[in-house]
């Protein structure tokens, strides 16, 4: 494929199961290549075309597989990216986005607290210096929202852009058309 299409080609693709269920997020050019192996068929379409000197094609934005594939419920695995992610890149003390941030023990690790899903919070490096070796309580520091472990679709929800607006049916973010 022409260089020109490399950027386009790490774009986001949802891949649903035969069953329309969301089985995982990939890049373009692997959902590229599951089309033109017959092992998926495209479902929506972005506007841009992926070409070659021999061939052209819609560039997928959601892909459904050929056969079934039993899918494991997998779990995502607790990573600071993810709860990063998960907190949607906001300090869950002070709210800001705008600044570098870093993982805080809800309970410190000092005082028993694991890495955990429901222990971790992002927090800007003020915040987690100001609350220090204490618990949310202890230092009047109110979490904005309680840590979770999060579901397969709540993770596969974050990917969701504008440009991605027709994945939220498939996600159950709103209705089908």
């Amino acid at each position: 494929m022409a260089n020109n299409n490399h950027g386009i080609l790490n774009r986001y693709v949802l891949v649903l199961n035969q069953s329309y269920e969301p089985v995982m997020v990939t890049n373009a050019k692997r959902a590229v290549v599951l089309v033109l192996l017959g092992k998926a068929e495209e479902v929506v379409n972005y506007q841009e075309i992926v070409h070659s000197p021999s061939f052209q094609m819609p560039l997928p934005s959601i892909v459904r597989l050929s056969r079934y594939v039993r899918v494991r419920d997998k779990e995502i695995v607790l990573t600071r990216k993810n709860v990063l992610k998960r907190d949607n890149h906001r300090c869950q003390y002070c709210g800001r986005t705008s600044v570098p941030l870093t993982l805080d023990h809800v309970l410190p690790k000092q005082r028993g607290g694991g890495d955990t899903w429901n222990n971790l919070v992002a927090a800007c490096h003020p915040c987690n210096v100001r609350k220090g070796n204490r618990t949310p309580t202890e230092a009047t520091m109110p979490l904005m929202r309680r840590p979770h472990k999060p579901s397969r679709i709540t993770y596969f929800q974050k990917f969701v852009r504008r440009r991605q607006a027709d994945w939220r049916p498939y996600l159950f973010m709103e209705p089908a058309a």
